[in-house]
């Protein structure tokens, strides 16, 4: 968006679909996997990050938690 000097929301967001409608193109005529099909993954990064956090808080309590955690 810099490097073309694009202002506004109305020129980004054409910017936008005109720059992802390539990179589907791109994904389809190599043959990839386009993102919609990609497997679900079963936790959400939320999740994970606050199953870590809860990890980290209980070793905390218990005096095993290490510097490099």
């Amino acid at each position: 968006m810099r490097k073309d000097e694009i202002a506004g929301a109305k020129a980004a967001t054409a910017t936008h679909y005109k720059i992802g409608k390539e990179v589907r193109g791109a994904i389809e005529k190599i043959g990839g996997t386009m993102p919609e099909d990609l497997p679900t993954p079963e936790k959400s990064i939320q999740q994970i990050e606050k199953e870590k956090m809860a990890r980290l808080k209980t070793k905390a309590k218990a005096g095993k938690l290490m510097l490099d955690e």
